[in-house]
């Protein structure tokens, strides 16, 4: 009956608009809600935004596109939330559906469904209330617009990267022959004290994935809680959490992380990476709290360094997260990098394997060193600027030349021949994968919840999907997977925004 209350009201007083265009009263008609403006949200057509820098409203959500992202603000209890988002950005999880009904087949050779499945049994048990009602929330507003999918669905989809790089590999491990994928992406910093021009904290992060699904990690979400803090963060559409880890709450937390490669260790007993961080970013109210919510119950689902930082102290953490092991490290002067690989001799050594901390032909160790050598170049000069700069940097301190590649802060896979490879877990020559972004802020722009986003890669290189596809034919499999994503600026972007013009 609440679920009922809460659709009404949120019927009741939805509209959809065009920024310039008076915004019109919504009706509510045969069970069918109609905006009566240029473009009408109708339960059972999908929505979205054709026009950059149109609005479109659902209940207190909204929803606006621009220089490659979407931007969508959600507010209120669980339920009404995830209602919200899921219906707002409904083609996207369609078109997310889509990839993974082929993907998960072709990658593991077993069904979606399997996946789903078993994701529904492990995690539901572990899952709190408030967040199982706004996933439920998330598929029943997708529905709303016209997406087949169940809540179970958008758990899984939640825990994609659980169930895909955790719990299969070990499900596998003694019954099929498996060659295990090299786990860990992203090239982050943080910074405070001396090491900045303001003494401030800068942060600054660049997410690496596989493009057939990293090119949804176009999501800025904006999140009004019923309890707990405001949270503005990079997410995935259908996604309660961030993944893309880069985030800013009104406690003036400021986080991101980057993966750490080799660990092969989980317990599905444990509490899922997607609910602790979530959690930990709501209702973290320090640095301290934030460590605590992230260490109990780790299932090693996602072994990771976190770089958080407390916009009021200007103090800085590095947690590095493994399954057994954790470190806690902070500073109020001084700078940490994250490169997929842990320092925390205990991670390293007894948790992990083959690990690539020092070798320069790997992402890792040549991203060890080129983080290093950019954070003492701009030393007592790093703001928001500087650390574009930073994300961008694409020389390659193996070869000691600029060549866009593996080992470059800005990834790229796919321009790399790995003819140096020395981990045959790892990418595959011109395996579209790499950089999809970049993500900068500081204490000022923390403490407003802003930050600013450039999609693409950090870079601004275009992909030009079938110019790729052409040139490299043995990823033909991806064909009508994989997006272009053209050069796009940086952009600056905060919570509660809306469009002020196209």
């Amino acid at each position: 009956m609440r679920r009922i209350l809460i659709l009404l009201l949120m019927l009741l007083t939805s509209t959809s608009a065009c920024v310039g265009t008076e915004t019109s009263n919504a009706v509510f008609h045969n069970s069918s809600f109609q905006a009566n403006t240029e473009k009408e949200n109708v339960p059972g057509t999908l929505v979205g935004n054709e026009t950059p820098g149109a609005l479109t409203n659902f209940g207190k959500g909204y929803r606006f596109d621009k220089n490659g992202w979407i931007y969508i603000h959600i507010e209120g209890a669980p339920y009404e939330r995830g209602y919200q988002h899921g219906y707002l950005v409904a083609p996207e999880i369609k078109e997310i559906l889509r990839s993974l009904n082929y993907l998960a087949y072709w990658n593991t050779g077993k069904d979606w469904k399997f996946f789903v499945d078993a994701g529904e049994k492990m995690f539901t048990p572990r899952i709190e209330q408030e967040y199982l009602e706004e996933i439920k929330g998330i598929a029943d507003g997708a529905k709303a617009a016209g997406v087949n999918v169940t809540w179970q669905e958008i758990l899984a989809w939640n825990a994609y990267y659980e169930l895909f790089y955790s719990w299969w590999p070990n499900e596998m491990e003694g019954k099929f022959p498996s060659e295990r994928k090299e786990k860990g992406h992203c090239s982050a910093f943080i910074a405070t004290g001396n090491t900045t021009k303001d003494g401030d904290i800068v942060m600054a992060h660049n997410t690496w994935e596989d493009y057939e699904l990293a090119q949804f990690s176009n999501l800025i979400l904006d999140i009004v809680p019923e309890k707990g803090h405001h949270i503005f963060m990079q997410s995935l559409p259908g996604y309660i959490y961030s993944h893309a880890d880069f985030f800013l709450s009104d406690a003036g937390l400021m986080g991101t992380e980057t993966a750490i490669s080799g660990l092969t260790l989980y317990d599905p007993e444990g509490i899922p990476d997607p609910l602790r961080s979530r959690k930990a970013m709501q209702y973290a109210d320090n640095l301290d709290q934030f460590a605590e919510i992230m260490i109990a119950g780790n299932n090693g689902g996602s072994a990771d360094s976190w770089l958080v930082g407390d916009a009021k102290t200007g103090e800085i953490m590095r947690l590095e997260l493994g399954l057994k092991y954790y470190n806690v490290t902070k500073s109020k002067d001084g700078y940490f990098i994250g490169f997929n690989a842990p320092t925390d001799p205990r991670i390293r050594n007894l948790e992990c394997s083959n690990t690539g901390y020092a070798d320069i032909r790997r992402h890792q160790g040549a991203r060890q060193v080129r983080l290093t050598q950019l954070m003492e170049q701009y030393y007592g000069k790093i703001d928001s600027d500087v650390a574009k700069i930073i994300l961008a940097d694409h020389y390659d301190v193996y070869l000691k030349k600029i060549n866009p590649s593996s080992r470059t802060v800005d990834g790229h896979y796919e321009l790399d021949t790995m003819e140096y490879v020395s981990d045959p877990g790892g990418a595959l020559p011109f395996q579209p994968s790499g950089t999809v972004d970049g993500l900068v802020t500081n204490s000022a722009m923390a403490e407003n919840l802003s930050f600013w986003a450039r999609w693409g890669n950090s870079a601004g290189m275009p992909f030009n999907a079938s110019k790729f596809l052409e040139e490299h034919i043995q990823w033909k499999y991806l064909d009508g997977y994989l997006q272009d994503r053209p050069s796009q600026p940086w952009t600056k972007f905060g919570a509660g925004e809306q469009p002020t013009g196209p």
